[in-house]
């Protein structure tokens, strides 16, 4: 038997599947040469997924610590017990100290159960999510919601004449809804190329333009753009004229980034800076394809809103070939799915207060989390509940981290393996993965679609899907009336608006919403002036910069002299193209392709400290100290290195909680500002460090 399914939870998922079943087990999994997206590609993490299913250390009981936190005594107990474990701290929690010492947390978001939480959340009146949204598309889809009122994707379907990719690498890991196979159909068909990134990725290696700009200054690199395409005027003055607000004081404010200057800030020849501006604006139509790497720093989200100005001054927004606007299926709306109505002041509570955006979305950025912990203001936090996350190699400062956790009252985690956070855990829950339940994948993104992940094979009988796990606890806690009696009661009621029951959804295998270009023109764009708002009233009215200004993402009470003395490289990182952020470590056929946390640096900078290829390093930043091995790479700039993310490992018994702080990339970052003003963004990038050869670990 052959079922088709969409891959999930390996990455950001949407690639069409064929998979193989016989006798309740599966076979093999292969690409769907059918699918919407991916068209007969898939990568070596979709393949594991059978690995990752079978794997003899896959968690298959709910185990409860007996020990010291993290000394790895536990003992099995059942999902009754363990219900009423979690329901009993939380209400604990809830009597002594009020709800909002409960935080529930996320790791990537990867499907319903996110929603979910938030439902539980509400209820609970806690207002305290943590995910990664600061961090993690939240600053590009806010600041596009504030500038133009959608979220713009590249229109890949339509042949674009030229596609400039910004800090994105969709040949190693898809962007939410966007994968490299489109981009790839887009070069195909002879699409110009410009890329830019300080690495020279194999995406850069195809490019007819790359620009390699240092790490944090790609806020000033989009200025620069947008002044070169203004001066020239090379902008789409029609579109400007009808369609803009706040042009003319664009147009004054561009004269503070003379090209000289954005060309000394960024390291770009100001010849470069022109080219590349003169061809995204002049080969039409064109479109920006922008990653996560534009959001780890504290100008992210007017990173993302100059590059809006980028597409809208040009007559790219929502036109064919260019970032498209992509309505949604008419399915229940997030708002009644989370049950936002039953928590109306829950932005005056959150941790995330100070941050508008966060606190719009609803999300807290981690270092709220970890700081209320551990110093009890403006609150205490007492008990975590985790899903999908492992944030002591994901959250900014991970010793801070480390410390935070080991002062919880009480932490649950639900998990597929003994990661190092669950090794931290007081409850594990074992989850179950996506061959193994009902789902709707691309459930809340903006791109215009969602996909059917049908259940194919039974899960371990005591591994229960992380939805299945928030609607059991929250009858538990007296919530049976806002929950199901089972899940495909619940993925029904989602499906209801669009006439749609889970069983007719995963026959059709995508439901796309109604779409169309420039739909602007009949309704105006989503924002206040029915217009793009180049100049933003509301972040005015907030106390922000209403427009992108640059400024320096280092912290402005450190010594520039003195820093540059002790950590004279700027350090910045890249995702693994076999793991998915800290995940998947221990797969075998994964393990093997990416076998260890490799730096990247310049030969010139590897002689002057006798470093060779292959060499264990040590990179120092005033944070901390970690080791990685060393890879040779004359593309890249002699100032810059670039770590790897996501590392510890599985087969070290011997290292503290897996070897969690030994590679670990986020011990050498900080937890304190600078922060994006308006949703929290640290800085995780562009960090000045310094290197020396090691002995390894």
């Amino acid at each position: 038997m052959i079922v088709k399914t969409h891959c999930a939870r390996m990455d950001h998922g949407g690639c069409g599947l064929l998979v193989h079943v016989e006798n309740g087990r599966i076979t093999k999994v292969e690409p769907d040469p059918h699918s919407f997206l991916n068209r007969g590609t898939i990568c070596a993490k979709g393949i594991a997924q059978i690995e990752r299913m079978n794997h003899p250390d896959r968690l298959t009981v709910p185990l409860r610590r007996v020990g010291e936190r993290g000394s790895g005594t536990w003992e099995p107990i059942s999902w009754d017990k363990s219900l009423d474990l979690i329901t009993h701290n939380i209400e604990e929690v809830k009597s002594r100290d009020g709800a909002e010492a409960i935080c529930f947390a996320q790791g990537t978001p990867k499907g319903l159960e996110l929603f979910l939480m938030i439902r539980l959340a509400n209820l609970l009146r806690a207002p305290n999510l943590s995910t990664p949204g600061s961090v993690c598309h939240m600053p590009r889809e806010t600041a596009s919601i504030l500038t133009c009122g959608f979220f713009p994707i590249p229109d890949y379907d339509h042949p674009s004449s030229c596609v400039m990719v910004w800090g994105s690498n969709l040949f190693q890991t898809n962007e939410e809804g966007v994968m490299g196979s489109q981009l790839r159909r887009a070069l195909d068909r002879g699409a110009r190329l410009v890329v830019i990134d300080p690495r020279k990725t194999a995406i850069a290696k195809m490019a007819d333009l790359w620009l390699q700009p240092r790490p944090g200054t790609d806020l000033a690199l989009a200025l620069g753009m947008v002044s070169v395409i203004v001066d020239d005027g090379l902008y789409d003055g029609d579109f400007v004229e009808k369609w803009t607000v706040g042009f003319g004081p664009l147009v004054e404010h561009l004269r503070r980034y003379p090209l000289e200057k954005i060309s000394e800030i960024t390291w770009v020849p100001e010849e470069k800076i022109r080219e590349a501006a003169r061809l995204y604006a002049q080969t039409k139509p064109a479109c920006i394809q922008w990653g996560n790497a534009l959001e780890h720093n504290a100008n992210s989200i007017q990173c993302a809103r100059a590059l809006l100005i980028l597409k809208a001054i040009t007559g790219n927004l929502d036109e064919p070939g260019g970032n498209v606007r992509r309505e949604g299926p008419p399915i229940m709306k997030t708002g009644a799915l989370v049950l936002s109505n039953r928590f109306p002041d829950k932005k005056e509570k959150i941790l995330s207060a100070q941050f508008p955006l966060a606190a719009m979305m609803g999300f807290v950025p981690s270092q709220k989390v970890t700081k209320a912990i551990l110093t009890g203001k403006p609150y205490p936090i007492r008990m975590m509940f985790i899903q999908g996350g492992n944030p002591l190699l994901s959250y900014a400062n991970s010793r801070e981290t480390h410390e935070a956790l080991r002062k919880l009252d009480f932490l649950a985690v639900s998990e597929i393996f003994l990661t190092p956070t669950a090794q931290l855990a007081d409850l594990v829950l074992p989850a179950a993965t996506n061959f193994e339940f009902d789902d709707i994948g691309h459930l809340g993104l903006p791109h215009g679609f969602i996909l059917a992940r049908p259940k194919i094979v039974d899960p371990p009988e005591a591994c229960w899907s992380d939805s299945k796990i928030i609607n059991e606890l929250s009858k538990r806690l007296g919530f049976s009336e806002f929950f199901w009696p089972d899940m495909g009661q619940c993925l029904d009621e989602i499906l209801r608006p669009a006439g749609l029951t889970f069983g007719d959804f995963k026959e059709m295998g995508i439901l796309r919403g109604s779409w169309e270009y420039r739909s602007y023109e009949k309704n105006g764009f989503k924002t206040p002036s029915g217009k793009v708002e180049i100049y933003s009233q509301r972040l005015k009215d907030w106390g922000f910069d209403p427009l992108p200004s640059y400024r320096d993402v280092q912290d402005p009470l450190e010594s520039k002299t003195d820093s540059s003395e002790k950590y004279p490289f700027i350090l910045t990182s890249a995702k693994d193209a076999f793991s998915f952020h800290s995940a998947y470590r221990n797969i075998a056929s994964l393990r093997r392709l990416s076998q260890d946390p490799i730096v990247l640096l310049h030969p010139d900078a590897a002689s002057q400290r006798g470093i060779r290829e292959g060499d264990w390093v040590a990179i120092h930043t005033k944070q901390g100290s970690i080791q990685q091995k060393a890879a040779l790479s004359p593309d890249l700039d002699p100032r810059v290195l670039i770590g790897s993310i996501g590392w510890w490992f599985p087969e070290r018994g011997d290292l503290e909680l897996s070897g969690w702080k030994e590679a670990n990339f986020n011990v050498l970052t900080s937890s304190d500002p600078p922060f994006d003003p308006t949703i929290g963004t640290p800085n995780l990038r562009a960090i000045p460090c310094q290197i020396s050869k090691s002995s390894g670990f």
